[in-house]
């Protein structure tokens, strides 16, 4: 995982906000685990590679 952090700030319909809110409680994670999941898997369906990604090579 990254050892440094930074904030993305981003505007969200407030009922977009609460039912995602309400989903990942009921997956047990956070908003905040859904949204760096998301952002890895575009950035890799997208082929960009960026210097904390995991090499998947090893095992």
């Amino acid at each position: 995982m990254e050892k440094k952090t930074a904030r993305l700030t981003l505007l969200i319909d407030p009922h977009k906000k609460k039912a995602f809110e309400e989903l990942c409680a009921l997956q047990d994670l956070t908003p905040s685990q859904v949204v760096r999941k998301l952002i890895r898997e575009y950035l890799s369906e997208h082929g960009v590679d960026y210097p904390t990604q995991q090499d998947k090579k090893q095992p």
